[in-house]
Formats: structure tokens, C-alpha cells, sequence
């Protein structure tokens, strides 16, 4: 999904995407970010990584999709959050799409 950045016209946009790392104790951490991968490397370095990851790692990336607009992402992130941890092994499970996913959680 490529978008322009509609205040500088033809201008693409890195999309957002959603995902979920695996700690080593089997906990599941959700996150947003444009680049997952740095993102993750961030996490399992402690400086500017989320405060419950540390000391977790190594970390393993379980689930990503790629959402678009910050906005959604956050939604998106928000409710995968409040997911109980059986709900959330289902989405690792079952890999949904963006579209899916959206379907799923009944972001609007």
C-alpha cells in the first residue's frame, strides 16, 4: 500500500505496520512502527525500547501487518492490547491480512 503525504504532493509516505514479538518467557508484546525490524533491535538494546521487554530477549517477531495511516495504526495497536493473551495466539496463528485484522478487531 504506497500513500503520498497529501501536504507535499507525490511525496510517498512509509506505511505503519502493527506487530507482535515473543519474549523468551513466552510473553506477547505488541507494538506500531514504520520500520519493525529497527524497532525490535531498539527493544532488545534497553535504551529505547519499551521498559517490559528488557531483560526479555532475545525477542522473536510472532505477527506484522501493515496498516498505512499513523491514526489506524494506533487503533489497530490499541485494541490488539486489549486482546486476552488466547486471542492474541489466535491472530499469531491464524497471520491475518490488514484488511482481516481491521475485520476482526472492528476498527472503524
Amino acid at each position: 500500500m504506497t500513500q503520498t503525504d497529501p501536504r507535499q504532493a507525490g511525496v510517498p509516505v512509509t506505511p505503519w505496520h502493527v506487530y507482535i514479538v515473543r519474549s523468551m518467557g513466552g510473553a506477547l508484546y505488541t507494538g506500531i512502527a514504520k520500520d519493525v525490524a529497527a524497532r525490535i533491535e531498539q527493544h532488545e538494546g534497553g535504551a529505547r525500547g519499551a521498559k517490559s521487554l528488557r531483560g526479555q530477549g532475545p525477542l522473536r517477531l510472532v505477527y506484522r501487518a501493515e496498516i498505512g495511516a499513523l491514526g489506524l495504526a494506533l487503533r489497530v495497536e490499541h485494541r490488539v492490547k486489549r486482546l486476552p493473551k488466547k486471542r492474541k495466539e489466535r491472530l499469531v496463528e491464524q497471520q491475518p491480512d490488514r484488511t482481516m485484522l481491521i475485520e476482526l478487531l472492528k476498527v472503524v
